[in-house]
């Protein structure tokens, strides 16, 4: 499916969920696959509302800036009504923060599925119950990665180990010299932690930031049975000018752990190039923007055996992004960090070329939040072939090749109510940045779950898609 697709848009009505949305990058059109049952399509995503989580104590036993990390259980809360959305969900609470501000941050809990609720308000909408409290199911290890972490989350239940919780672990910035995986089991309150292992030698800029399972039949075929997808997206593609995604399996023969420390074979599956080695715009994501944000991954399948990766994140779509702040007068202004010109293109047209020198200019009365922005956000849902990743598994395709085959646009189902005192970080209006969080599909009932950061105060909302 690489080769063909110029000229290409794909039609609002299949991937666009917003009005007045400006035109879409070019597409790859969706031909013929040798795998049975074809790619999904993006009519296969049916929205069926959302709900609202729980808060009952204070930090770090809260969701409010949270959600770093969620994973469903599609056997959980056995008890629970039945009312077409069965399993749990375990999603991370509030971050750890940095000098000893929250050492005891990032704890995990399981909620229950309400039906979710296509109203648009938040009062409207249903609410999670705890199952299981939060608790530190990562306490005493991880203890130097605690500035902006990044965490990632996955269940399986596999006959070799009995069910557990994949974590992946990482930070904003750090090196390479931390370990980055790890599991726990689904009693979160017995401390059965084992780890801490490396993911081969690649670094963490590009494996800990979301998880997927990968159905058992393809990963026999293609990944020599590793079945737990791992990767990451940093911002200013200082990992990759697009989303990772690596396969691995970290037991041994029988089940057991490896050693801590232990660096765990992995099967890379999509990687494109790194901003640290080239200056240029290139081998990377159709319509690349170093602001993209890439928070979650599944791997989505049909009861007919259609089948997609994808992942979830914030799109930076606008005509200009640079490295800087918001431009008080406009969001179609620029406003670079001036210390920054000359030492790295701070300024980009949104084909990649740089900015007229006339926009390397610092402005006057911006905030503090200083990072990549775009003149425009929008959430959105990546569809890939699997094909595709066959293919790079296999040696056969470079690993910055796949493009996605379908963008879709979901901003129009978000909340977008963030307390008011993070605005001047997160942006406003079409500057909003941090949209979408992490992700996660339950194969056994066809359930995508995706989390809206700030989407209620400080606290994710779960939304929820019905995939036939």
């Amino acid at each position: 499916m690489i080769a063909a697709a110029a000229g290409f848009s794909a039609p609002a009505s299949a991937g666009d969920d917003r009005t007045g949305s400006p035109p879409r990058r070019p597409l790859r059109p969706v031909v013929h696959r040798t795998a049975a049952g074809g790619v999904l399509h993006p009519a296969d995503l049916i929205y069926q509302g959302a709900f609202r989580l729980p808060d009952t104590g204070p930090r770090p036993l809260t969701f409010e800036y949270g959600g770093n990390a969620m994973t469903s259980r599609p056997d959980g809360d056995p008890g629970g009504p039945t009312d077409g959305f069965p399993g749990s969900l375990f999603i991370t609470g509030h971050d750890r923060l940095a000098y000893g501000e929250l050492p005891g941050g990032g704890q995990v809990a399981e909620v229950d599925i309400p039906r979710p609720s296509l109203a648009r308000t938040l009062d409207e909408l249903p609410t999670a119950r705890f199952l299981q409290p939060f608790a530190e199911v990562a306490a005493g290890h991880f203890e130097q990665l605690e500035e902006i972490p990044r965490i990632a989350l996955q269940y399986l239940d596999h006959p070799d180990t009995g069910p557990l919780l994949h974590l992946a672990w990482g930070q904003h910035l750090q090196d390479a010299s931390s370990p980055s995986h790890a599991w726990f089991r689904p009693a979160l309150a017995t401390g059965s932690f084992a780890g801490e292992w490396f993911l081969g030698t690649h670094h963490p800029y590009v494996t800990t930031g979301y998880m997927l399972r990968i159905p058992a039949a393809w990963a026999d075929r293609h990944t020599a049975g590793r079945l737990i997808g791992t990767g990451r997206y940093r911002d200013g593609g200082q990992g990759g000018m697009g989303p990772a995604l690596f396969a691995y399996r970290p037991w041994l023969p029988g089940g057991g752990a490896p050693a801590p420390g232990t660096r765990l074979a992995a099967t890379p599956l999509l990687l494109y190039a790194s901003s640290l080695t080239t200056e240029n715009i290139e081998r990377c994501l159709d319509g690349y923007q170093h602001p993209d944000e890439w928070e979650g991954a599944a791997w989505l399948t049909t009861p007919r055996g259609a089948s997609a990766v994808l992942f979830a994140g914030t799109k930076g779509t606008g005509a200009r992004y640079w490295y800087g702040y918001v431009n008080p007068e406009g969001a179609h202004l620029p406003c670079v960090h001036g210390a920054s010109v000359g030492q790295f293109t701070v300024c980009r047209l949104a084909d990649g070329t740089p900015c007229p020198a006339s926009d390397l200019v610092e402005c006057a009365g911006h905030t503090s939040a200083r990072g990549w922005w775009s003149s425009r956000f929008d959430a959105q849902l990546l569809l890939y072939d699997p094909d595709d990743l066959a293919a790079v598994a296999a040696g056969t395709l470079p690993a910055w090749q796949p493009q996605p085959y379908a963008a879709l646009d979901v901003d129009r189902h978000l909340f977008f109510q963030p307390p008011p005192w993070d605005e001047e970080t997160l942006g406003r209006g079409d500057q909003r940045r941090m949209r979408l969080g992490a992700a996660d599909f339950d194969p056994d009932h066809g359930l995508l779950y995706v989390l809206e950061l700030f989407g209620d105060g400080a606290r994710p909302v779960v939304h929820v898609w019905r995939v036939r």
